[in-house]
C-alpha cells in the first residue's frame, strides 16, 4: 500500500503522536519522516537519538518511566567506561548498544541511514515507513551565553540550562531528502507535524530547501500538533528556548514560525489558538495509549475538515 499520510516527527513528543496514528490507521498508510540532526558519533558509534526513540515506542520496548531508551535496560557498559575515568554525561544502555553497533557496521558497509533504519523497522514489524530526513550529515548546533554547544552537549550534558541565541544546522544546504521523503509528503492525503520542539526537532527538517518546498507544494493538508500546554513543554526546553529566542510562548508564535503552508493547529483544550488557521482543541497531554489515539484523531478529523 502506498502512502497515504505522512508525519514529519522527532523526539518523545513526536513518538507518541506517532505511535497514536499507528494504532488508528491501516497497517503500512503511515510514513514517518525522523529529525536527524541531533546524531552524533559517540565513542565511534553513530547514535541516532530521534529515530530510536521513535523504534523503541513503536516496537514497545521504550522506558516509559524516563521516556527515552528501552525497558529493563542494564548499564554495565557505562559501569565500566567509568572505571576508566571516560565521559559519561551520554547514556549508552548495554541493549541500547545493539543498534549503534549495527548501525556503524552497516554504514561501514557501504549502506545509507536510510536503509539500515528500514531494515531495523521490518526486524521488530512495524507496520509503517520509517525515513530518516537525509542520508547525508546535519547537525543541529546551539549558539548560547556559554558558547556554540553540538546539540547533545546543550541538551544532555548541560540540561538545556545555558540561554539559547541561535540555532544553526550544519551541513543542511548540501544535504538532500533520503528517498522517499518528498513523495511521501507530495502524494499523501495529509500531512502531520508532530509536537516535537519547532526550532530543536521540527527545523532541522525544515532546514533542507527540498522538504520545505515540498510542505509549501503538497496539495495535502497540513497540520501540527502543538507543543504547548497551557504554556509549557511536557518534556524539553520548548517554552524556555523561545523565551529566550524573545518569543512570546504561545500557540500564535509557533504557527507563525512554520509560515503559510501550515493549514491547521491542534492545541490543548482552551489553550491560546491564533485567527490565522484551522483549530482543533482536545486534550494533547498523551500519557496512555487511549491519550496518544485522541490527539491523533483530532489531527485527522482537522486534516480531513480541510480536504472537504
Amino acid at each position: 500500500m502506498s502512502t497515504r499520510f505522512t508525519v514529519l516527527t522527532g523526539g518523545v513528543g513526536g513518538a507518541k503522536l506517532v505511535d497514536g496514528l499507528t494504532r488508528i490507521l491501516p497497517p503500512h498508510s503511515l510514513t514517518a519522516i525522523v529529525n536527524t540532526g541531533d546524531d552524533f558519533r559517540h565513542f565511534g558509534l553513530p547514535i541516532s537519538p530521534d529515530i530510536d526513540t521513535l523504534l523503541y515506542t513503536l516496537s514497545g520496548q521504550s522506558n516509559q518511566e524516563l521516556g527515552w531508551g528501552r525497558e529493563g535496560e542494564t548499564w554495565n557498559f557505562m559501569a565500566v567506561l567509568r572505571s576508566l575515568g571516560e565521559e559519561d554525561w551520554f547514556n549508552l544502555g548495554d541493549g541500547d548498544l545493539a543498534l549503534h553497533i549495527l548501525r556503524g557496521a552497516a554504514l561501514a558497509a557501504g549502506d545509507s541511514l536510510s536503509v539500515i533504519t528500514a531494515r531495523f523497522a521490518k526486524a521488530w514489524g512495524l507496520p509503517l515507513s520509517v525515513l530518516p530526513m537525509s542520508d547525508d550529515s546535519v547537525a543541529t548546533w546551539v549558539a548560547t551565553d556559554e558558547g556554540l554547544l553540538p546539540f547533545q552537549r546543550y541538551f544532555v550534558e548541560h540540561r538545556c540550562a545555558p540561554k539559547v541565541q541561535m540555532v544553526r544546522f550544519e551541513g543542511s544546504a548540501e544535504a538532500q531528502p533520503a528517498p522517499g521523503v518528498i513523495s511521501a509528503i507530495m502524494a499523501c492525503e495529509a500531512v502531520f507535524i508532530a509536537p516535537s520542539n519547532p526550532w530543536l526537532s521540527v527545523d532541522p527538517l525544515l532546514s533542507i530547501a527540498a522538504i520545505r518546498t515540498a510542505l509549501e507544494e503538497t496539495r495535502a493538508p497540513v497540520v501540527a500538533v502543538s507543543p504547548l500546554i497551557t504554556g509549557k513543554a511536557v518534556k524539553g526546553p520548548t517554552a524556555k528556548l523561545m523565551a529566550e529566542l524573545g518569543l512570546d510562548v504561545t500557540n500564535a508564535a509557533i504557527a507563525y514560525h512554520y509560515g503559510d503552508w501550515l493549514d491547521g493547529l491542534v492545541v490543548h483544550s482552551e489553550d491560546d489558538a491564533p485567527d490565522t488557521l484551522a483549530i482543533a482543541r482536545t486534550n494533547t497531554l498523551m500519557i496512555s495509549p487511549d491519550d496518544r489515539e485522541r490527539v491523533a484523531r483530532a489531527a485527522m478529523d482537522l486534516a480531513a475538515q480541510l480536504t472537504r
